[in-house]
């Protein structure tokens, strides 16, 4: 069967605002959502000048504002049950995620809650936010998540020894003001995995399944890839390819800092719609095990995910290989260039070339493969059927750095 005439779904948010300076329409764009204002943000943020700033402003356009200051890395879920009581006990009624993904997703959380009860754990999986939330504004200071722009949060759950998505078109933040210059003071090694995320975000969505239009209606909440993904898909994969390296060898690179804000958007706005998919799957586990960073293990992945898919996806990856800036010298096939050419990228940002290389032992191995198919939204997004046996081949070629994972379909 051929490929399927054009077609797709989007969802984002009702307003995005993007670029160096547009953090100073939040208090505006907040006050037009309600009148109590919960500012959620981290401990390294919150004696940064621009929170400051950013609480002086929403005080100044008539808010009542309450500053919730503990978000962690890596959200475990309980702090969303708090955050909520927090909120209720202020009275909230809008939310400002302030921070990178943990503290966007923990506002996410709380406007569930805020209006749904009872405890994060009831909404795990896919669709299970019955209807509307707290409004929320969304604005990043890291380039990774996407978080602004999807209908996910994702936490961690110690009792299930791994990271659990909530996923619902009822969590896309009413707003999201993008200002590449609150990226300016961020580390190079969270610059790094943030970076390694979003390219994640946009190679998966653009390699993700074909749906036909009867499950584009609606029943899903990633539904796969489709033209409008995929333009956002490859924008995304582009200003990654050019920026990533340079915003983290030189964090004061605006211009860098901004390809990478709009690398993390466009991620967001693709993977919000189309899904994410087995390197994401495999990353749930293998985050649990190493406590490392998110993007830092999922980028590790990509590569290897690429290489698996690779026979069965064609000419996408040629396209891929475009956006990437592959020569042509280097295509010797465009799956063999665009497989280099993505684990080239990342790892000269930093990002470990293999599971040895984090201290995963190969015994470790079958568990994290057999845990790996919980996340069924990501296993059913493979474009290549995604099993138990094939996890594993990943998680092998991962820990030997094998490129070549992908064989036959």
């Amino acid at each position: 069967m051929g490929e399927l005439p054009l077609g797709g779904l989007l969802r984002s948010p009702r307003e995005v605002l993007f670029g160096a300076g547009t953090r100073t329409s939040v208090p505006a764009a907040t006050a037009r959502l309600g009148q109590r204002a919960l500012v959620v943000t981290d401990p390294r943020l919150a004696a940064d000048p621009a929170t400051g700033q950013l609480v002086d402003g929403l005080r100044a356009a008539g808010l009542d504002v309450a500053v919730h200051d503990r978000a962690v890395p890596e959200l475990p879920v309980e702090d969303a049950a708090a955050l909520a009581e927090e909120a209720r006990r202020h009275g909230t009624d809008v939310l400002v995620g302030f921070g990178g993904g943990s503290c966007l997703d923990l506002a996410k959380l709380a406007a569930v809650l805020l209006a749904h009860g009872g405890r994060p754990q009831d909404y795990y999986g896919e669709d299970l936010v019955p209807g509307p939330v707290a409004p929320v504004v969304a604005v990043p200071t890291t380039a990774g998540t996407g978080s602004e722009a999807t209908p996910v949060a994702v936490v961690t759950d110690a009792e299930r020894a791994t990271k659990v998505g909530v996923s619902s078109r009822h969590l896309v933040p009413h707003t999201a003001v993008v200002d590449p210059e609150l990226a300016l003071t961020c580390p190079p090694s969270v610059t790094a995995a943030a970076g390694a995320d979003a390219l994640s975000h946009c190679v998966e969505a653009f390699t993700a399944v074909r749906r036909d239009g009867d499950e584009l209606s609606g029943s899903r909440v990633f539904v796969g890839r489709g033209v409008l993904t995929d333009h956002w898909a490859l924008l995304g994969a582009r200003s990654a390819a050019q920026h990533l390296r340079s915003a983290v060898e030189h964090g004061d690179d605006l211009e860098a800092r901004t390809g990478m804000a709009l690398a993390a958007l466009a991620g967001g706005l693709a993977f919000g719609t189309a899904g994410t998919a087995a390197a994401h799957a495999l990353q749930y586990p293998l985050g649990a095990l190493t406590h490392t960073p998110h993007g830092v293990g999922v980028g590790l992945l990509l590569p290897y995910v690429v290489a698996f898919t690779a026979p069965v996806v064609g000419d996408r990856l040629a396209e891929l290989a475009d956006a990437l800036g592959v020569p042509e010298d280097r295509r010797t096939g465009p799956a063999h260039g665009t497989v280099l050419a993505v684990a080239d990228l990342l790892s000269s940002a930093g990002i470990p070339r293999t599971l040895a290389d984090l201290g995963v032992d190969e015994a470790d191995l079958p568990a994290l493969a057999t845990a790996s198919l919980s996340a069924r939204r990501l296993v059913e997004n493979s474009p290549r059927p995604f099993d138990e046996h094939a996890a594993l081949a990943l998680l092998r070629a991962a820990h030997a750095g094998d490129l070549t994972v992908g064989g036959a379909a």
